[in-house]
């Protein structure tokens, strides 16, 4: 299961770094793959030819020692040939031109190992094989050129030409033969027979006219040139043509591939340094993959964690860019203003719609508590008395009287009787009406005094940066009037523990005084300076202006209900809400002034937010 799920990462990783990672990995790999193809498809088949070139000219080097070594043999006896010494003595064979002819230093001076002279029809006139080093004839070996010989048809070895080379094998022996036909020099006469000399040619011989190690290879006797490549070295054998046009024996020798361990040499370090070439390449790319795309992109997916872990919608810390890199970050950053700015009026809206909401519940809740009591007092009104109270005088009138008849009088007492029942029936039901609407003003001023126990509470406070919202505030209060008002406040954020909402209502509340206060001086210009200190786990916001100011003796009751220092104003419920709005939020809001014309000051003082919140609004 563990391996499944690290294949399937593998195939499909989570993270763009990963992925870039991943697919720079895979081009790297092919691009390698590529380039030893194309290195090995370009190199390889150059040294091969290299190679081949070379063996070439190793066998046509071979050839051509061959051919030189044969051809001193056949130029020697051709001069033997031409002899005229040699024409008398196929005519009449002596002795003495055996001795200086076949003598050990003549032979030796020729450096041939074998003389002979043949008769035109085939018989040996004199034949001899010396052996040049132990300088002693070897008779075993000379039997063998005399059967060479008689196997031979000089008429097709030399064909139409006076003079033939050729190698042949005399048992163990590899020997360069040259025949030529004895005649005089001037060319005179008919040919008498011919004349032969064989040289032997041994190894030592072929290393010596190769300037290399070579062998002569008797078991060998192919007519084409073998290579048999090694790891390191190559063996070519070339073939030693006979009479005939068939090897009698072969050359064989090695050389070093130096041409092919050149060409592998090459290509592994071509394959090599394009392999590093492109690691770093890809390297170099990551990194700047890394740090021009990654780390903006973690910088601000980091920023939208501490968004939503605070709330807070500070703004993104911005670099001087011109990519797309630059442009996101610019595009976020305006993105968060505009939600800043919706979510402040959102929120806005929620507090007036709440309280709206809420004031037209408590409404509708009086107004349902006081319908009985208007039902009661509506029916009061219009209800007749039970009794005409004319009558039931009248009728007591008479009951005083002593000449009113028994009859009578028995039935005014009737009346006024039943007068009083009803007088106390209607009472009762009076006193009725007035308890339901005794119970139904209980229930309304229940429901209004609920109201203002909720007016009363505390609001929830939370981490909230005052620098924020004091910009916000200064914009809306540069605007408000005609008077040109310079704002300066603190850059960096300052958490405090507050009511957003009501935190900022007072603090604009504050400013549009003070643009008010430096509106009154009538001077068209003024300024408007808010500081923030902290000490003691508290924090103090001065809001000072350069209006008009006020005495310092009024200062306490500026905060009273319906007070005001202008007589156009109605007066002194801003201030007075400001005040019990910071009482709320367990803070504190005064005012000073050095006097009229002085400007003023607001201090208000709240919470400082906690240590961890306040690193969370400074590093958003």
């Amino acid at each position: 299961m563990a391996v499944t799920t690290f294949k399937g990462k593998l195939r499909s990783p989570a993270s763009l770094g990963a992925k870039l990672l991943l697919i720079l990995t895979a081009v790297g790999l092919l691009g390698s793959l590529a380039i030893t193809l194309l290195l090995a498809g370009v190199i390889t088949p150059s040294f091969n030819q290299l190679e081949a070139q070379s063996v070439n000219a190793h066998v046509e080097r071979t050839r051509a020692a061959l051919g030189e070594y044969i051809s001193k043999v056949e130029s020697a006896v051709r001069d033997y040939g031409d002899w005229n010494s040699s024409y008398d003595y196929m005519a009449k064979p002596t002795a003495k031109f055996e001795q200086e002819s076949f003598s050990t230093l003549a032979m030796s001076n020729l450096d041939v190992n074998g003389m002979a002279y043949i008769g035109s029809d085939g018989h040996i006139v004199i034949a001899r094989w010396l052996d040049l080093t132990a300088q002693a004839d070897r008779p075993g070996m000379r039997a063998k050129l005399i059967e060479r010989i008689g196997q031979l048809d000089f008429n097709r070895v030399l064909g139409s030409g006076s003079s033939a080379a050729f190698y042949t094998r005399l048992g163990p022996i590899v020997a360069a033969v040259g025949v030529a036909q004895v005649r005089r020099s001037d060319g005179t006469g008919a040919p008498r027979g011919y004349v032969m000399m064989v040289r032997q040619i041994t190894s030592q011989q072929m290393s010596k006219l190769l300037q290399l190690r070579a062998r002569l290879d008797l078991d060998r006797t192919g007519d084409k040139e073998v290579i048999t490549p090694g790891q390191s070295t190559m063996t070519i054998a070339v073939p030693i043509m006979g009479a005939d046009g068939h090897a009698v024996a072969s050359v064989s020798f090695a050389v070093p591939r130096d041409v092919s361990t050149l060409g592998q040499r090459m290509l592994m370090l071509a394959i090599i340094g394009s392999t590093v070439l492109l690691g770093i390449l890809l390297i170099v790319l990551r990194r700047m993959i890394a740090r021009l795309v990654l780390s903006p992109l973690n910088r601000v997916e980091q920023h939208m964690q501490v968004v939503t872990a605070s709330g807070s919608l500070g703004l993104l810390a911005e670099e001087d860019r011109r990519d797309e890199i630059g442009s996101l970050g610019r595009s976020f950053n305006s993105m968060l203003r505009q939600l800043k700015d919706l979510r402040e009026q959102l929120e806005v809206q929620s507090f007036a719609l709440g309280r709206s909401e809420s004031a037209v519940a408590v409404m509708h809740n009086v107004r349902n508590a006081l319908n009985p009591i208007s039902t009661i007092l509506s029916r009061g009104i219009a209800e007749q008395p039970a009794t005409d109270r004319a009558m039931v005088d009248r009728a007591v009138g008479e009951l005083a009287r002593e000449d009113i008849p028994a009859a009578r009088r028995q039935k005014l007492a009737a009346f006024v009787a039943a007068a009083i029942e009803a007088e106390e029936t209607e009472r009762a039901e009076r006193r009725r009406q007035l308890q339901a609407g005794r119970e139904a003003m209980q229930h309304v001023l229940e429901i209004i005094g609920s109201q203002q126990a909720q007016a009363h509470e505390r609001p929830p406070l939370a981490v909230c940066n005052v620098t924020d919202i004091i910009a916000q505030n200064a914009t809306i209060a540069r605007y408000s009037g005609e008077t040109s008002i310079a704002f300066s406040f603190p850059a960096h954020a300052w958490p405090v523990m507050a009511n957003r909402i009501i935190l900022s209502q007072v603090i604009g509340n504050l400013f549009g005084n003070a643009v008010e206060a430096v509106a009154a001086k009538q001077t068209g210009t003024g300024s408007i300076t808010v500081s923030v200190e902290e000490s003691d786990g508290t924090v103090r916001i001065m809001i000072r202006d350069d209006g008009e100011g006020f005495d310092p003796e009024i200062g306490a009751t500026l905060f009273q209900r319906g007070f005001s220092t202008r007589e156009h104003k109605s007066g002194g419920l801003g201030l007075h809400w400001c005040a019990n709005s910071m009482n709320a939020m367990e803070g504190a809001l005064r005012l000073e002034s050095a006097g009229k014309g002085c400007g003023a000051v607001a201090i208000l003082t709240l919470k400082a937010a906690p240590a961890e919140a306040r690193a969370k609004a400074m590093a958003a």
